[in-house]
């Protein structure tokens, strides 16, 4: 293996919470009451999606689409610099592959603004040789869209580098652009069955053991 790619929401960052508390606080203003089960059915896709998802279900009238989705980034924005915190095992991990020698890459849903802050507020700055966001390509996971852009930018092939995620739609889009994939669910969605697609699914970054992978 010559490069490990990370997701960022749930995986290096505990923000699954704020997605939630901002997604509820959000489509509250539009007349949608959701819970964080409600909010969980959406856990991996990018926020236009998610955006759209509700608004199939249960349209409303104003404001746009455009606006709500602004007003959802900016509160998980606000939320991450107040209470973001690193997920357990992501400092091990890191520096697991770091000292493999393989080279670290980000591919994440969110947009490239709340990529920065997150990698701000967890003191990555320089860490990641590579950052693609979701939210430049047509399609977000689990479409493999920002994996192969990732592959691209890292000039390696798909069957030479490894993907954590925490989502079955991130696991999908891995598996769907051929990479070694590590599922890292959060523990109530361990047992989710669309984590079987994953090569390998562990607990916590904290039981990361490379040579599990690479023999």
């Amino acid at each position: 293996m010559k490069a490990a790619i990370f997701d960022m929401d749930g995986l290096l960052i505990d923000s699954e919470p704020l997605w939630r508390r901002a997604e509820r606080e959000t489509f509250a203003g539009v007349g949608l009451t959701l819970t964080d089960d409600d909010c969980r059915r959406t856990t991996g896709l990018r926020a236009d999606m998610v955006v759209e998802y509700w608004y199939e279900r249960h349209p409303w009238r104003v404001p746009d689409r455009t606006a709500v989705l602004r007003r959802l980034e900016s509160r998980v924005i606000e939320l991450v610099r107040a209470e973001g915190r690193a997920m357990p095992g992501v400092e091990h991990a890191l520096g697991a592959v770091r000292n493999g020698g393989l080279r670290l890459a980000v591919a994440s849903s969110s947009a490239v603004e709340l990529i920065g802050v997150v990698i701000d507020t967890l003191g990555l700055e320089g860490v990641f040789e590579v950052v693609s966001s979701g939210a430049d390509e047509k399609h977000g996971k689990p479409d493999p869209a920002v994996y192969l852009t990732t592959l691209r930018a890292l000039a390696l092939p798909a069957g030479e580098c490894l993907a954590f995620e925490d989502s079955v739609a991130g696991v999908e889009a891995a598996r769907a652009a051929g990479l070694f994939t590590i599922a890292v669910p959060d523990p109530e969605d361990f047992e989710n069955p669309g984590f079987h697609a994953a090569h390998l699914k562990l607990p916590s970054l904290v039981d990361f053991d490379l040579s599990a992978v690479t023999g």
